[in-house]
């Protein structure tokens, strides 16, 4: 039977779970792990992806994300085969290093955010590379240490944010997830080191290694009994969620599929309809003016160019000859714009 297509819906949590080929070791030594990190740290500022868990384990990884607007699959080339062109490079060896196909599966967030942050965070334990929870707090490969504020948080780049005074999205992310756990720092870290601690005792819990019905209700297979399949929740393998859920998720993909199909209005094109709509020159949107009426000129036409039109965010920096990351918050501002706007575009 062949293999579904990935669901890539920007806004949902995925869990991606990589692995070396033949289960071989991707990670020799803390310098293929620091490595690692680094280019993580600046892809996921420079896509404006969020990861709220991670963990590195010798042959594989777990990562908790929530995608922007660039592609899940645009990030993860991005990560992977940088990294293995590095790791290749450094330990003098060729050919792949990872399974072809890493999994994926999207996560309701309600339900899983924080049990899956827990789960990930707990792998070294499990896999038996640390002893004891307190060696974990201290564990560098893992987001834990940093949630409980024993590390330095590797995921923040050495690069300019976005927004100049403001926070790195990775800072950010830590700030969300401790936030679940109490307004007060400290308080916060301290409640979730205990929800930590509580969910040792559950051991590998398969049921939050992948989508499906079952697995969606916790491993109870009676949700299958024949008798109730007329009530019975929509459910598929890519997703761990309830069955309102995966409906929503399957019909937002399917609205980006179509989207990436269809035929693009090229950029210059676009640039017109926003400047006829602002009553403003075409010319002045690529100036790079910071006037109010220019900013919001090139955020609707990062929006339109992004979101309705389907073109790739790089390609809008280049014309816009702004950053990439500029582009991930222009089209947010765009969507803005455009609802304000007096008539429909």
């Amino acid at each position: 039977m062949p293999r579904q297509a990935r669901l890539d819906a920007p806004g949902v949590l995925q869990h991606i779970m990589p692995r070396g080929i033949e289960r071989r070791k991707i990670f020799w030594d803390d310098k293929d792990r620091s490595s690692f990190l680094e280019r993580l740290a600046i892809i996921l500022e420079e896509t404006q992806t969020q990861c709220y868990a991670w963990t590195l384990i010798p042959n594989h990884f777990h990562l908790l994300l929530r995608i922007d607007q660039t592609p899940l699959s645009t990030v993860m080339r991005r990560l992977m085969t940088g990294y293995a062109v590095t790791f290749n490079i450094r330990h003098r060896r060729s050919g792949h290093l990872f399974q072809n196909r890493y999994k994926s599966v999207v996560c309701e967030e309600e339900t899983y955010l924080l049990e899956l942050t827990r789960y990930i965070h707990l792998n070294p334990l499990r896999a038996k590379l640390v002893e004891d929870l307190k060696s974990l707090d201290k564990y560098p490969w893992t987001g834990h240490s940093v949630l409980v504020g024993k590390q330095k948080n590797p995921l923040v780049p050495e690069i300019p944010p976005a927004i100049e005074e403001d926070k790195y999205l990775a800072e950010k992310t830590v700030d969300e997830v401790l936030r679940h756990f109490g307004s007060a720092l400290n308080d916060a870290r301290q409640h979730y080191w205990a929800f930590v601690e509580k969910g040792i005792k559950h051991g590998r819990r398969p049921e939050l290694q992948g989508g499906g019905l079952v697995r969606s209700s916790g491993g109870d297979t009676s949700v299958l009994s024949p008798k109730d399949k007329e009530n019975r929740e929509l459910s598929d393998q890519r997703v761990l969620g309830s069955g309102g859920f995966v409906g929503a998720v399957l019909q937002e993909s399917e609205r980006l599929l179509k989207k990436k199909y269809k035929p693009k209005r090229p950029i210059e094109e676009l640039i017109e309809v926003v400047a006829e709509q602002l009553d403003i020159s075409p010319e002045l949107i690529c100036s790079g003016s910071r006037k109010r009426l220019i900013s919001d000129a090139r955020a609707l036409l990062a929006y339109l160019a992004v979101e309705e039109t389907g073109h790739k965010a790089t390609d809008v920096a280049r014309v816009l000859g702004i950053k990439r990351v500029s582009v991930h918050h222009a089209v947010k501002k765009g969507k803005k714009v455009l609802e304000n706007l007096p008539s429909p575009l």
